[in-house]
C-alpha cells in the first residue's frame, strides 16, 4: 500500500478529507489579506546587508574604516528610514480607516 491512496485516511483509520469552508454571511468580518512587510523588518535587514557589505569591503583592504564613523551612519540611517516608513505606513491607514464606519 503506497503513502498516495484514493482513501484519505490517517494512521488510525480515520477520515482527513477536510471540509470546505463556510460561505461568508453578510454580518461577518472580511477574511485577512496577507500584510506586507514591517518597516522595522526590511530596516533591520538593511541595516544587517550593509555591515555585511562594510566588513567584506573591509577585510579586502579596498578602504580604512572607522568602527565609530560606520555605526554613527548606520543609525543615522536607520531612524529616518524607520521615521519615514512609519510615516508613510499611516498615510497608508490613514487612507483605509476613512471609510469605514465609525
Amino acid at each position: 500500500m503506497s503513502s498516495f491512496d484514493e482513501k484519505n485516511t490517517n494512521g488510525a483509520g480515520e477520515s482527513t478529507v477536510s471540509v470546505p469552508a463556510a460561505p461568508l454571511q453578510p454580518g461577518d468580518p472580511e477574511p485577512r489579506e496577507d500584510s506586507p512587510a514591517r518597516v522595522g523588518t526590511v530596516v533591520w535587514g538593511l541595516i544587517v546587508l550593509a555591515l555585511a557589505a562594510l566588513i567584506i569591503i573591509s577585510r579586502l583592504g579596498l578602504i580604512a574604516l572607522n568602527g565609530t564613523y560606520v555605526l554613527i551612519g548606520l543609525m543615522i540611517g536607520a531612524g529616518a528610514a524607520l521615521v519615514i516608513g512609519g510615516l508613510l505606513s499611516a498615510r497608508g491607514r490613514d487612507k483605509e480607516s476613512s471609510t469605514r464606519k465609525s
